[in-house]
């Protein structure tokens, strides 16, 4: 067990909640005035981790807080004292929890033994409007920017390749028979890949569904990652979002598909190792190797 004095742990609590308010603060602010962000909004929407939660900072496994504020970390479930002072208690990582982790485990491990597949061109954004009526589109406060029949037009002449259940599953009912394949949940482990932006994005979902036996450091990290993906995502996406600061990558036509690839390859690259860290930090919990 690690001892971290109370400066130090103070020091880090302080850091991570300062590191992950640039953009919890902004986006309280929006909700309070009622406005929405096409981008941001969709990390604190769509995944299920609060502000709050995101905010709060904990120290991982095997680290004992030492001093007398640390006592304060006692009336979460997971804590007890320990000689020293107070450190999670793998005891609590039981139930639902070790489910949760083995299936997690599970679809880390798969996706990370395959090869980058980098011929989606961020498609799924489009199919996900396609056919659709003006009032029926997701994002509908920014326009299309080519327009209905445009973007329609696009799906129709690109081939649809999306493997990534939580984003096929929203697709238009028209646009579901183009996508080859047709991903389920229960074959999310055979066909998750690194060079999904979804899957990428996603490991910030795994990170903070094993929160907190894992450190609030990693899914920070692993959030940060999601935020950039996404503006890649919605950059390449069929909306205008130049008026948020947004130039568009237009995978209609072949330059902006290469330059969709080769940012899409760099976020392979980098995720791999968050990806690699969640499945050594799943392989240490109790139950599941540790």
């Amino acid at each position: 067990m690690r001892v971290l004095t109370e400066p130090e742990w103070c020091a880090r609590e302080r850091a991570h909640a300062g590191r992950m308010r640039r953009w919890t603060g902004p986006y309280l602010r929006r909700r309070a005035r009622g406005e929405k962000h096409p981008v941001h909004d969709f990390l604190f929407q769509y995944y299920s981790y609060r502000p709050s939660q995101l905010e709060r900072w904990h120290p991982g496994p095997g680290v004992v807080l030492a001093g007398e504020a640390a006592r304060r970390f006692l009336e979460r479930p997971e804590y007890h004292e320990v000689p020293g002072g107070v450190a999670l208690d793998l005891a609590a990582f039981d139930g639902k929890r070790v489910e949760t982790a083995r299936q997690l485990l599970t679809l880390l491990t798969a996706t990370a033994a395959r090869a980058p597949r980098l011929n989606c061109f961020g498609l799924h954004e489009w199919a996900m409007v396609y056919r659709q009526d003006a009032d029926q589109v997701r994002h509908n406060q920014v326009p299309l920017r080519l327009g209905p029949a445009g973007t329609d037009a696009v799906v129709e002449s690109l081939p649809l390749r999306c493997g990534h259940y939580d984003a096929f599953r929203f697709f238009t009912p028209p646009a579901r028979p183009l996508n080859d394949p047709k991903p389920t949940r229960a074959t999310q482990p055979e066909l998750e890949q690194p060079g999904c932006l979804h899957a990428n994005m996603d490991l910030y979902k795994a990170a903070f569904r094993l929160s907190p036996f894992v450190p609030a450091e990693l899914v920070a990290d692993c959030f940060e990652l999601a935020v950039e993906i996404r503006e890649l995502d919605m950059r390449a996406s069929p909306y205008d979002l130049r008026p948020f600061g947004y130039a568009p990558i237009p995978v209609e036509t072949p330059s902006g598909r290469a330059e969709y690839a080769r940012q899409q390859a760099e976020f392979a690259r980098r995720a791999a190792p968050l990806r690699h860290e969640l499945i050594a930090r799943c392989h240490d919990l109790p139950t599941l190797g540790g």
